[in-house]
């Protein structure tokens, strides 16, 4: 898969593609550089060497190894690096250095983000999300980890129905050009889902349509937007808890 980085005004977020289908996401403003999610540290220390990017945080959305993996190694190579991660998960992520829980702010590379809890594939998940960089013009961004993704959202490991609904509801409450920086590129395989169970639905169609050519020139579809999932995500659209787990069963046992 080719790498694909999103500009923003002193911003780029790069995906790293890794293992079967993991994004982790770099956040670049000027020479620093924020990782989110190391599944693996070897291609991430090889972006930061080969563009002489200094480590700046690394965020952590759950306690997964596909998500933790390789944090210990980038810690041990910058060792004053912070680690950010759930107070919740400290038992889990015992290597963090800042913990934090629902509603925190923080500044990072000059933009406020704010810590959502969004408990539903894990316990103790979290997102990070920023509304950019006070005048300068830069879109809202949210790194979600496993609960949203594009055109689907994660799977209930940990947490309740409820608790995964409400959790999605939170994201949706979110401004509509919010780009959606989940971790795994699964959006065709979501997508054809959806197109499945609801064949005469155009939007999803469509949309499908376009990830397959996008897919088939080797491109990631990430990230999407709150907009574009509002429009085609069905475990989003959803309008209710009992809704929401139908379709979640419903996905869990499909083998298309």
């Amino acid at each position: 898969m080719k790498e694909m980085a999103k500009k923003t005004k002193n911003c780029i977020i790069h995906a790293l593609p890794v293992l079967t289908d993991n994004i982790i996401w770099i956040w670049e403003r000027g020479r620093e550089a924020v990782v989110v999610d190391p599944s693996v540290s070897d291609p991430v220390v090889e972006f930061l060497d080969k563009n002489n990017l200094s480590l700046n945080c690394v965020l952590q959305t759950h306690h997964h190894d596909d998500h933790i993996g390789g944090t210990k190694s980038l810690i041990t190579r910058w060792p004053s690096t912070p680690v950010i991660a759930s107070k919740e998960d400290l038992d889990r992520i015992p290597f963090q250095s800042y913990s934090v829980q629902d509603d925190d702010e923080l500044r990072i590379l000059g933009c406020k983000v704010k810590v959502l809890a969004l408990p539903g594939h894990t316990k103790a998940h979290i997102a990070f999300y920023s509304s950019g960089i006070k005048n300068e013009d830069t879109e809202p961004i949210i790194f979600c980890g496993d609960t949203l993704f594009s055109g689907g959202c994660g799977r209930l490991f940990e947490g309740s129905p409820k608790e995964m609904f409400y959790s999605l509801k939170k994201i949706n409450s979110l401004p509509s050009q919010t780009k959606i920086y989940c971790a795994h590129e699964y959006t065709e395989s979501n997508l054809r889902w959806a197109n499945n169970l609801l064949p005469e639905d155009l939007l999803i169609k469509k949309r499908l349509e376009k990830v397959i050519e996008i897919r088939a020139n080797g491109l990631p579809t990430l990230p999407s937007t709150l907009e574009e999932e509002r429009k085609t995500n069905l475990f989003l659209r959803s309008k209710s808890v009992d809704e929401f787990y139908r379709l979640r069963k419903h996905k869990d046992n499909w083998n298309g």
